[in-house]
């Protein structure tokens, strides 16, 4: 590769600077910017395990396979994007954010998310192999608002889990956290898991 002379360089500098120069002029004014991608959280943020720490994935396009069940047809309209946690002892999690845009679809969104946790818990009580018992946690006061479930399973071969799942909501853009290990109502980290899910609501924008 030919190397610029000093001159060269100032030249190239220049011919850049007033090309930049340009692209704004040419640009109208107020003219929107692209909105920053929401943030996601990191391993620090999930609810601390007493034994292993977090294990951060990648972040991917679509839905993670844990949520394909009780959120799959609600999702199929929408690009969406996730991150998976997991520890070295069965405790895992996943964070699925939703791009919508328009504030009052957002809203419509995470309503029908809230509702289709419930319904899945009900889906899964229909099983005659299957137990399950939901509960609500409320509502949290972050952005435009936060609510928080709990699903505890047991089947009829003895496995037990307990699932926490969160829905918020800042602007046009919705959040689901889930968190699930093996065990009961008396292993969920409920106040954990909601200080995890208002920080993942505030990291959206």
């Amino acid at each position: 590769m030919p190397k610029l002379t000093r001159a060269g360089a100032l030249t190239a500098l220049v011919v850049a600077g007033l090309a930049a120069g340009t692209a704004l002029a040419a640009a109208p004014a107020g003219a929107a910017t692209k909105a920053p991608a929401p943030k996601f959280l990191s391993a620090s943020e999930l609810p601390p395990h007493p034994s292993s720490g977090w294990i951060a994935d990648k972040v991917t396009d679509g839905v993670p396979e844990e949520m394909r069940y009780c959120f799959g047809d609600a999702l199929l309209a929408y690009d969406s994007r996730y991150r998976a946690f997991r520890t070295e002892l069965e405790t895992n999690a996943q964070q699925l954010t939703v791009v919508v845009g328009d504030s009052a679809k957002a809203k419509a969104l995470a309503t029908r998310l809230d509702k289709e946790v419930r319904r899945c818990a009900l889906r899964s009580d229909a099983d005659p192999e299957i137990e399950a018992e939901y509960r609500s946690y409320g509502s949290l006061p972050v952005e435009e608002g936060a609510r928080v479930h709990g699903v505890h399973t047991r089947a009829s071969w003895g496995a037990m889990d307990i699932n926490l799942t969160s829905v918020g909501r800042d602007g046009g853009t919705v959040t689901v956290v889930r968190w699930g290990q093996m065990g009961d109502f008396t292993n969920a980290p409920v106040k954990a898991f909601k200080k995890t899910t208002t920080t993942a609501v505030d990291k959206l924008y």
